[in-house]
């Protein structure tokens, strides 16, 4: 079932096309609510620079690699995100200054590749992006990086938005993957499209001749044009799904692989695991003038206090 909808968002085939019809009306009157939601609603400032890096669909688009190369530029900033697929609720400090503070289960795969990742920022999570930007800034953070926070509408923000290659199926949400009213990304101050402001880059480490896929990604399928030789086998789990050590080891011996294939958001997750683990990196080369905007956008701010 999830395959089916994923599939009727993303990408779909002529047998979608009757259950999103049948949507429709809801998806038009969800994006009025959300419209209606963004005109009305008045935003905060909380007297630094903001910066959100965020996308109008639902699963991923980059946001998590275009943070961790916007963050590794900036100095004295912090990282604010909701945390998804964590165990714990409300505000968690996952790091501080780079020292890891918090366990995976506590921070969400993401958050915690963040931490990991940035040795000289702050990442904190939390269902109420405010409080922790309150939080993040009586601590010293000079900027705030707020982490798919598009639709966090009460801030005042710079707004950059990340779009997919293709897109085939416009509608909100349940009728297609959109958040928003697709037009909503005209309140962006930056829309950067894939393979045109951006583009991944995948290296591999510890690669061998035999190897499980096992990831926890949302449309994990576009893992495939990057995959190299070896790959025996495909294992996915629903976004942000914890793994279990014992299941991957009989994953191994069932299949005669060599090693675990994962990715970098998933090898977060596997800390302390006895395997052998193959790891996909991603990495994003984002074009010098999206940077050069938001230095722009950061001197005006800090000019105008």
């Amino acid at each position: 079932m999830r395959a089916f909808f994923e599939q009727m968002f993303f990408s779909p085939k002529w047998y979608h096309y009757p259950i999103i019809v049948l949507l429709f009306p809801l998806s038009i009157l969800y994006g009025l609510l959300m419209l209606l939601r963004r005109l009305l609603v008045s935003k905060k400032d909380f007297g630094l620079p903001i910066i959100s890096v965020g996308n109008l669909i639902v699963g991923g688009s980059g946001k998590t690699p275009f943070v961790i190369a916007l963050a590794s530029r900036l100095k004295d900033v912090a990282i604010v995100s909701r945390g998804y697929g964590r165990e714990s609720k409300g505000l968690v400090e996952v790091s501080h200054n780079g020292k890891v503070l918090a366990d995976v289960r506590q921070s969400g795969d993401e958050a915690m590749l963040m931490a990991f990742s940035l040795p000289k920022a702050s990442m904190i999570v939390s269902e109420d992006r405010e409080q922790a930007i309150v939080l993040a800034k009586e601590q010293g953070a000079k900027i705030i990086i707020l982490d798919d926070g598009f639709n966090r509408v009460g801030i005042k923000k710079f707004e950059i938005l990340l779009e997919p290659q293709r897109i085939k199926n416009y509608l909100p949400f349940p009728a297609g993957a959109f958040r928003e009213f697709y037009f909503s990304h005209r309140y962006a101050k930056v829309v950067a499209k894939e393979e045109k402001e951006f583009k991944r880059v995948v290296s591999f480490k510890n690669l061998t001749e035999r190897m499980v896929l096992v990831t926890a990604l949302s449309t994990p399928a576009r893992l495939d044009k990057y995959l190299p030789d070896g790959v025996v086998e495909k294992v996915y789990l629903e976004d942000h799904a914890y793994f279990d050590e014992k299941i991957l080891k009989n994953l191994l011996e069932e299949h005669k692989a060599d090693s675990i294939l994962c990715t970098s958001k998933d090898i977060v997750k596997m800390v302390g695991f006895k395997l052998p683990i193959s790891q996909m990196k991603l990495k994003l080369e984002i074009k010098n003038e999206i940077f050069m905007k938001i230095e722009d956008y950061i001197e005006g701010y800090r000019s105008e206090k």
